[in-house]
């Protein structure tokens, strides 16, 4: 069994909550609420925005061009093309993408993000794509099973969403399981060991981040309290 399938296969129960987690229920019942929306896109625009540092970071530790080059393609795919799925949100939503922006992060993403980031600054560069391929992966295995299971029209609410996930066929998952499974070869099992530790905890994010979407989580005490 392969690195990465070995991850998988431990991760599974995780990817299993997440599927069955009432925001991804939601999409493939076309039922949430425009707060919910809202709130997921404010919070995964500056997720994103993360994403992108922490590639830039990952090529910074790169010693190949290839891996160079597929970081960089993956900072292209951020600000060029995953836009769409957040422009669904917000058509259904009924607001403006641009209205969504610059919002301070919330508990769960927050810790998401800097767990992604200390691993970025620590780590080394198989440890930096364990702790990122969560994201891709639960999203495209996401998209592929609804396009399965309800096999959504372009009358279903979320069909670009779906269809975007869903029908990705150059998946950086693909290329990320690759470049980790060449890299278990090398590492120690020291290594390998924090690898899979990276790459669960960011899979059980993964959840709390539909979790606070879906429950519209804020800071006990709000910011704008604090800040007076």
């Amino acid at each position: 069994m392969s690195f990465s399938a070995e991850l998988r296969k431990e991760a599974n129960p995780i990817f299993e909550a997440i599927f069955e987690h009432p925001f991804v229920q939601g999409i493939a019942n076309g039922d949430l609420r425009k707060e919910q929306l809202i709130h997921y896109v404010k919070q995964d625009f500056e997720y994103l925005n993360s994403f992108i540092r922490i590639y830039g970071m990952a090529i910074a530790k790169c010693e190949k061009r290839e891996d160079m080059e597929m970081f960089n393609k993956q900072i292209s795919f951020i600000l060029n093309s995953e836009i769409h799925p957040h422009h669904n949100f917000c058509q259904v939503a009924g607001v403006q993408y641009e209205e969504l922006q610059g919002f301070p992060l919330t508990p769960s993403a927050l810790h998401y993000i800097r767990h992604m980031l200390t691993i970025a600054h620590e780590g080394t560069l198989g440890e930096i794509l364990s702790v990122l391929l969560p994201c891709p992966w639960t999203y495209w295995e996401i998209g592929k099973r609804l396009l399965s299971e309800i096999n959504p029209d372009c009358s279903h609410p979320y069909y670009e969403w779906i269809q975007f996930y869903g029908n990705r066929t150059d998946s950086i998952t693909t290329k990320f399981c690759e470049r980790i499974d060449e890299w278990a070869l090398e590492a120690t099992e020291k290594e390998k060991a924090k690898m899979k530790e990276h790459f669960l905890i960011s899979c059980q994010l993964e959840y709390m981040f539909w979790d606070m979407a879906y429950k519209l989580e804020e800071w006990p005490v709000k910011m704008e309290a604090v800040k007076r």
